[in-house]
């Protein structure tokens, strides 16, 4: 029985940039961090491991933080807010180089979204922020300023 599968022939994408959550300053965890040209991904765990995918064009902000004990040992975190239904803020904790690596992903999310042409309006959702008034179509703000005007005194 052959044991060559469509899965052992995949082509595993190129790592930009990898990281594990440290303790102390050192890589001690079992939480690995790795960023590929399309996903984030969040591996975790010894015994039983989970591994989380975030499409990178679903990163709506990025934010890096510093504690002070984290300067001293040369760590920080960086927190995305997502538009991902399993995980709407995801925090990489206890990188190194917190800084660089914010201004990379911003760098890598806004050429993944020029690239696919996705823009926020199809992510938060259709860009309309409110209900069209009773009675009337969708084009019912004629000035844009979020009040229906079609059909009132």
């Amino acid at each position: 029985m052959a044991k060559n599968t469509v899965l052992n022939n995949l082509p595993e994408d190129e790592t930009l940039w990898a990281d594990t959550k440290r303790w102390l300053g050192m890589p001690l965890t079992f939480t690995k961090y790795r960023v590929d040209e399309n996903r984030l991904y969040v591996k975790q765990g010894l015994l039983k491991t989970e591994t989380d995918e975030l499409l990178l064009y679903r990163i709506m902000d990025i934010k890096s933080s510093q504690t002070l004990g984290q300067r001293i040992l040369g760590v920080g975190t960086v927190v995305l807010f997502c538009s991902d239904k399993s995980s709407g803020v995801l925090e990489l904790k206890n990188i190194k180089k917190p800084e660089q690596v914010r201004r990379f992903l911003s760098d890598l999310v806004e050429r993944k979204r020029t690239e696919t042409g996705v823009k926020g309006r199809e992510i938060y959702g259709s860009g309309n922020p409110m209900p069209p008034h009773p009675g009337h179509g969708p084009d019912c703000d004629l000035d844009g300023d979020g009040e229906p005007d079609c059909g009132q005194p």
